[in-house]
């Protein structure tokens, strides 16, 4: 028969209850660990989004912009012929509408007719000087001789108006047909036929296609990491997949709306001092390297621009995403080796 010692009976018992409380006491350092971890995730996130928010090179106040050409006739006349429409695409040369013609085929008529007159009105006068340079002083005083040159030197003169002015005519008479200037696209077309087009008068407007780019405004804080070349992603607000480009340049100056001219060409400083202060944003002009198939981009649109980054140089919101990362990965590590099934 086998005894218990009452010592060996009592340090059973004491184990047990050692053995809790180390449990106990791992387990709380645990938690205490994960909320930290937790809390200190939450807070690396935070300083990250607020970073991401201030510092990276990106913008959603940025515009799809293109050169819009004003079209208006160089001479007057009603519209006789349309040979375009509303949003039809036009290259450069292509006849966009024709004015009436009669009366510019008439003046360009005149012109020709007072040609012929001036010419033959020269020619009888050249051959008078050139009868009266050839007599002696007793048939025509020298006088009437450099009268005659005069004469004839005026008629030449009176001739090369003549011409001038039938250029001048036949010059009107093509203007009456109005091509495209540009290689683009027809907007906002309201002209009609038998519309009395006026001189210097816009008529019709075209998009320029070679000039489309992207305006984006970056604030003040994000400009430092903006460099001319520099790679972007264009992203329409409409979901189609993004656009290529690149820093083209950046604005140098904006208007300041606080401190206007006063009126003696004086700095008109405000007195008051707002301790909120807003970032600025600044113009940054961004060319589009190329447009994805079946994309159509159109001046107005509003899209988001997101500058690349190179690795050597990331910002503070690239370092505090990095870190978050790791500590990330360290804690799902901790988890795994904390609540993993013991074998034995």
């Amino acid at each position: 028969m086998t005894t218990t010692s009452p010592s060996n009976s009592a340090s059973g018992p004491a184990r047990a209850t050692l053995g809790a409380r180390l449990a106990w006491a791992f387990k709380t350092l645990v938690r205490l660990s994960l909320t930290l971890v937790v809390l200190a995730i939450g807070c690396l996130g935070a300083d990250a989004l607020w970073r991401h928010y201030m510092y990276s090179p990106w913008t959603r106040d940025a515009r799809v912009q293109a050169d819009a050409v004003s079209i208006a006739p160089d001479v007057s006349g009603f519209v006789q012929d349309i040979r375009v429409k509303d949003n039809q695409i036009v290259h450069k040369g292509d006849v966009l509408f024709v004015l009436d013609q009669e009366r510019y085929k008439l003046a360009v008529a005149t012109a020709e007719a007072a040609v012929e007159a001036r010419r033959a009105a020269m020619e009888m006068q050249q051959r008078i000087a050139a009868r009266k340079a050839q007599l002696t002083n007793l048939a025509a005083s020298d006088e009437e001789r450099e009268n005659a040159r005069f004469s004839a030197n005026g008629a030449v003169a009176a001739y090369d108006e003549a011409v001038a002015e039938l250029a001048t005519a036949r010059l009107n008479l093509a203007r009456t047909v109005i091509t495209a200037p540009v290689n683009g696209f027809v907007t906002n077309l309201t002209l009609v036929s038998g519309q009395f087009a006026p001189v210097g008068a816009s008529v019709m407007a075209i998009i320029d296609g070679d000039s489309y780019h992207v305006s984006g405004y970056f604030e003040e804080t994000k400009i430092p990491y903006l460099k001319p070349g520099q790679g972007v992603a264009i992203t329409l607000m409409s979901g189609v997949p993004a656009l290529a480009g690149h820093v083209e340049s950046i604005a140098r100056g904006i208007s300041d709306r606080d401190n206007p001219k006063g009126p003696d060409l004086l700095a008109a400083v405000t007195p008051t001092f707002e301790w909120v202060r807003l970032a600025q944003r600044i113009p940054v002009r961004i060319h589009i390297d190329s447009v994805p198939d079946g994309v159509l981009i159109s001046s107005g649109m509003t899209c988001t621009v997101v500058a690349d980054v190179p690795r050597q140089e990331a910002n503070p919101a690239q370092l505090t995403s990095e870190l978050a990362d790791r500590a990330w990965a360290w804690l799902t590590d901790l988890i795994h080796v904390s609540f993993a099934p013991s074998q034995g």
